[in-house]
């Protein structure tokens, strides 16, 4: 071997020894580098939720027509001034006749107003049968995977942390040399 082969070898030898160089370096940014650790216990993190689930309950409901107003005609005020009149031109004499006359007159056309007001409206009907619906929300219990604990081990010690998925057998890290105080 020449002398720079064995210069080479001996930069790969200090190298190969220096910890950041070590089996388990998989690039780094700054000061850190990427790492793997083995995944010992995965728990996952449980939360009990209430779930809303709508839908339509629907009905057969039968729909009310209000009843047209009554035609109001004219004609029992007409008949009931004429009854009236007839009645009071049969009483006194001269002007008093006249009078009469006009007073029974109008008090008969009043009573027969009353009379066809006091009438009840007509009813209300059915015509059809419509469905009718709302929504309503039935609630069920429900267990969902809001997280999991994750325990590990790196270089001889145990650690804990949570995490939003199954890491599965290792457990990808980045490792940053920090001075100690």
């Amino acid at each position: 071997m020449n002398k720079k082969s064995l210069s080479v070898l001996g930069v790969i030898a200090v190298l190969a020894a220096t910890p950041v160089f070590a089996g388990s370096w998989h690039g780094g940014v700054g000061d850190s580098y990427f790492d793997y650790a083995r995944v010992t216990d995965v728990d996952p993190v449980i939360r009990h939720v209430r779930v809303a689930t709508p839908r339509d309950e629907c009905w057969q409901q039968d729909v009310q027509v209000p009843a047209q107003p009554r035609y109001r005609s004219a004609t029992p005020v007409i008949v009931g001034g004429i009854i009236g009149g007839v009645v009071g031109s049969t009483m006194g004499k001269g002007r008093g006749r006249d009078v009469a006359t006009i007073a029974g007159t109008l008090l008969g056309g009043s009573i027969a107003r009353d009379i066809s007001r006091g009438q009840p409206p007509a009813p209300a009907y059915t015509t059809a049968t419509q469905t009718r619906c709302r929504t309503v929300n039935e609630y069920r219990e429900e267990r969902r995977i809001v997280g999991y604990r994750v325990t590990y081990r790196y270089h001889g010690h145990r650690y804990v942390t949570r995490m939003d998925h199954d890491p599965g057998a290792r457990l990808r890290l980045r490792v940053t040399a920090v001075p100690a105080p």
